[in-house]
């Protein structure tokens, strides 16, 4: 229905945006590779999305028609439907699902959180012919170290709004935060945190 939504940014956070086009707001959920790609501007395109079922309706949104062919690749099998897909788009690149799937690498797949052995073997093997090679992933950028302690809240609500319960979340960041020795961006921070819940 949707091909795409393009306007202001006008909220943003690692899970849903919402776009401004011409005094109508869009909230549409993203995956962090999105948010990555998309937080500091001020006007963005997103290609879309439109899940319909019985009880809501929901758009989803990726900064390029490559990470949405991905999406709609991995939504297509039995047992995934569109907050997986967007789960397994947070933790991974569509670079590095596509690199998992055509390596038959089913540990790096089972490691998203809500993916079991049986549905990343089915994932490997249902995908492994239709997907082509990668494309370029946004760098992530470097959030100084004075800022952990926004970061550290930012991911919180993050996680608990993917599903992981506040107290695991809140456990993976510290233990996260205190193993960093350098710069870590909210997206890095919330990767890792998702790995080890």
């Amino acid at each position: 229905m949707f091909a795409y939504l393009k306007g202001k940014l006008a909220f943003q956070d690692p899970t849903y945006v919402i776009i401004d086009i011409q005094g109508v707001g869009y909230e549409v959920k993203i995956s962090l590779n999105t948010f990555s790609r998309i937080k500091d501007k001020e006007n963005i395109q997103l290609f879309t999305y439109f899940h319909v079922k019985e009880d809501a309706q929901t758009l989803f949104g990726f900064a390029d028609p490559h990470e949405k062919s991905i999406f709609m690749h991995l939504i297509s099998i039995s047992g995934v439907g569109p907050s997986t897909g967007l789960m397994v788009l947070s933790s991974l690149s569509p670079e590095e699902v596509e690199q998992a799937i055509l390596g038959e690498d089913v540990r790096t797949i089972q490691a998203v959180k809500g993916i079991g052995a049986k549905t990343a073997q089915r994932i490997i093997l249902e995908l492994k012919d239709k997907i082509g090679k990668a494309a370029n992933a946004g760098d992530p950028i470097n959030i100084p170290s004075s800022s952990k302690g926004a970061i550290r809240n930012e991911a919180l609500a993050a996680l608990v709004t993917l599903g992981i319960a506040k107290a695991a979340a809140q456990k993976s960041i510290d233990k996260i935060l205190k193993e960093q020795t350098g710069d870590i961006s909210l997206e890095q921070l919330i990767k890792l945190a998702l790995k080890a819940a």
